[in-house]
């Protein structure tokens, strides 16, 4: 794919019950910047266009702490199911016909560097693989990059992580290979523990 442009996909609209009541995680700070526009930022610095941000809960709180990030928010009118495949449905409906795919991040994993995605983004010059995944020592997650060609069975799954997809194309696809530490997400308040530098944004 050597004319290969993407665009990023980044999923953000869950309702981040696992914090506890009245704490959205997308809004604690690492480094002096929330999580969501630090993911955002990410795929911007990455290179990927356009950047796709959906959202979900707080999605007012939310959009405003992407600040003046050059991105384009999409609402998940269904995000209160907690189903991940239907903001990836909302996020993949927003690809320009132009974009030869999408990459595919969360906006809670803190450890994702551009280095990172543009590595995953990189590799379509390569190899021509319709999945290229991220692996944190066997572990599948994002960054994910799917072919357009991928889009119609990402649209017509259903449910919670998008692994089950992958792992279907079996020998087709492709894996760059990261350090467990680089996985990190943050799903709890033991989460926080673990990641020094992250505090809250009140």
């Amino acid at each position: 794919m050597p004319d290969a442009r993407f665009a990023a996909v980044v999923l953000a609209a869950g309702a981040s019950r696992r914090m506890g009541p009245g704490r959205n995680k997308l809004l604690l700070e690492f480094d002096g910047e929330p999580l969501v526009r630090r993911s955002t930022r990410v795929a911007v610095d990455a290179g990927l266009r356009p950047v796709i941000v959906v959202l979900g809960f707080a999605a007012d709180q939310v959009r405003r702490a992407l600040g003046s990030l050059q991105c384009d928010v999409a609402l998940n009118p269904r995000w209160d199911d907690g189903a991940m495949s239907a903001s990836l449905h909302v996020g993949l409906r927003r690809v320009p016909r132009s974009s030869t795919g999408a990459i595919v991040l969360l906006a809670d994993m803190v450890r994702v560097t551009a280095e990172m995605v543009r590595a995953v983004r990189d590799s379509a010059a390569h190899d021509a693989a319709p999945i290229v995944a991220s692996r944190y020592e066997g572990v599948i997650a994002p960054p994910v990059r799917f072919h357009r060609s991928i889009f119609p069975e990402l649209v017509a799954w259903t449910g919670e992580g998008f692994k089950s997809v992958v792992q279907r194309h079996g020998p087709a696809v492709r894996f760059i290979d990261w350090p467990a530490q680089a996985l990190a997400d943050v799903d709890s308040p033991g989460d926080l523990e673990r990641q020094p530098g992250i505090i809250t944004d009140h």
